[in-house]
Formats: structure tokens, C-alpha cells, sequence
């Protein structure tokens, strides 16, 4: 990572989708776990992953999420998001957050994330789906992206992976329309509240993941608003032209910058 970018350039990468920080290891559960997810969990999950796999669509999403400063204390950040989408390969995300602006261009081949600020850039090649771009840049730069399940190739197994138990709590009210709210436990101590909009596209309306393993119990946070499925991108939107005096830069390992510390996996 380049020590002259903001936090934001590297940390949002694929949409700014980073998890919590801290030293906790990976949350797996066990292999012989027997899951028990009640069918009108199942049901919504499914309606929701037939909605996600549409060939293009955009969305913002407001995100909450915990870094560790000097101190190991806990401390929240904000960012607004706008993202773009057109499977199988094309992912562009404009950011704005508590530590800056952020814009990202994944076209197929390379993943390209650009600080307006100081008109920097990096550049790096990447897989040719938006899943296997997201685990290549998690295995190059050591991040994790609690999203990222929703933009999987199957969201609704992907949210379930681990999850030993699950099941509709109870019907709320959002914006005015009604909405299921869904519990997901993973062990050994990862909870998950995700709220569906009660309809034919079951949509995600928020998220928030508690870390019950932490010292601390940290926790992440998103909301989502303005799903849009009638969106018509071009390739144009999803390619990244330097501005003039744009000045690409390398990237380092993330193990040299003063990053948030790596959180737990999701």
C-alpha cells in the first residue's frame, strides 16, 4: 500500500466491502455441525439470491465498521457507497467516507482503485468473475469484505456457509413497508441479523454482525437503499481512465502499511 494514500484506497477494495478489525482467527464452523435453517429463512434467502444474480444492477449502501487504533481500542468509520453491476465481470463503486473518497473499476482483467484527492492509482490483474477477483484481492492484499457474499455467485449459500442455525425473528416495518428480519449464527461466536424486504425480490435492507468472540464484541453495520434493476452500463463505466496528472503508484503488502489490523473472516 502506498503511504500517501488515504486509508480508504486500499482498505475499500471491491467496494469498500472490509470486515472489523482485530486479531481474532477465521470463524469456521464445524464440519459435523448440523444446521438447522427453518424452511421461511430458507425460503427469503433463496428469493433473495434470485434477485442478486440479475445480469445488472446498482444499489448504495451506508456502512458502519470497526478498525483498531494504536491503543487496540475500537474506534467506528462510515462510508456511503454506489454500486454498480453486471455480472459475471464488471463491478464499478464510487466511495465516500470518513477518510476520504475512493473509486473503484474492476473490467474483467484488472481491478483498479483511485484516490481522487491526489489523483493516485493501483492497478492490479485479477480473475475474471466478481467472486474470484474478490478472493484474489483478499489473498493479495490480506483483506476481508463482510459484503461479499451478496455479490457471490450463489448469495444465498454463500451466506450461509458456517451458519448453523437460522430462522425469521419477526416482521418490521422499513421505510414504510414490511420487512423479515432473519438471525444467522456461525460458530464459534459469529452472529448476523440481515433484514429482507418482504416481497418477490426479498432484497437485503441492512446487515449487522456481531463479533461475540472479540474482546469487546465489535460489530459491522451496513443499510441499502436504491436497488435499481433497470440500469443500462456500458463498458465505458467499468473502465478506468486516468484523469489528466493521474499518476499510478505502486502497491506495496499490506503487512507494511499501517492499515486497520486484519478483523475476522467472514
Amino acid at each position: 500500500m502506498p503511504t500517501s494514500l488515504p486509508k480508504t484506497f486500499v482498505a475499500l477494495v471491491a467496494a469498500g466491502l472490509i470486515a472489523i478489525a482485530g486479531s481474532a482467527p477465521a470463524f469456521c464452523a464445524s464440519s459435523t455441525a448440523k444446521s438447522t435453517i427453518s424452511p421461511e429463512a430458507s425460503a427469503a434467502l433463496t428469493q433473495m439470491a434470485k434477485s442478486l444474480l440479475s445480469p445488472q444492477y446498482s444499489f448504495q449502501a451506508r456502512t458502519f465498521r470497526v478498525y483498531a487504533d494504536v491503543d487496540g481500542r475500537f474506534l467506528h468509520i462510515g462510508h456511503t457507497m454506489k454500486v454498480l453491476v453486471r455480472r459475471p465481470d464488471r463491478m464499478r463503486v464510487d466511495i465516500d467516507g470518513d477518510d476520504g473518497a475512493t473509486q473503484v473499476f474492476y473490467d474483467g482483467k484488472t481491478l483498479v482503485l483511485y484516490g481522487p484527492a491526489k489523483k493516485e492509482y493501483v492497478s492490479l490483474p485479477v480473475p475474471d468473475t466478481i467472486e474470484k477477483m474478490v478472493k484474489e484481492a483478499e489473498k493479495r492484499v490480506g483483506f476481508d469484505f463482510p459484503l461479499e457474499d451478496f455479490l457471490s455467485s450463489a448469495p444465498d449459500q454463500s451466506l450461509l456457509s458456517g451458519v448453523t442455525e437460522g430462522k425469521i425473528v419477526n416482521e418490521v416495518t422499513i421505510d414504510g413497508a414490511p420487512a423479515n428480519h432473519l438471525t444467522l449464527f456461525q460458530p464459534p461466536g459469529l452472529e448476523l441479523e440481515v433484514w429482507l424486504a418482504k416481497d418477490a425480490k426479498a432484497l437485503p435492507e441492512r446487515l449487522f454482525i456481531t463479533y461475540r468472540s472479540i474482546p469487546g464484541q465489535p460489530n459491522f453495520i451496513a443499510s441499502f437503499s436504491d436497488w435499481s434493476f433497470s440500469v443500462t452500463p456500458t463498458d465505458a463505466d467499468f473502465t478506468f481512465q486516468p484523469p489528466e496528472g493521474a499518476k499510478q503508484v505502486e502497491l506495496k503488502p499490506a503487512a507494511s502499511a499501517p492499515a486497520p489490523a486484519k478483523g475476522a473472516k467472514r
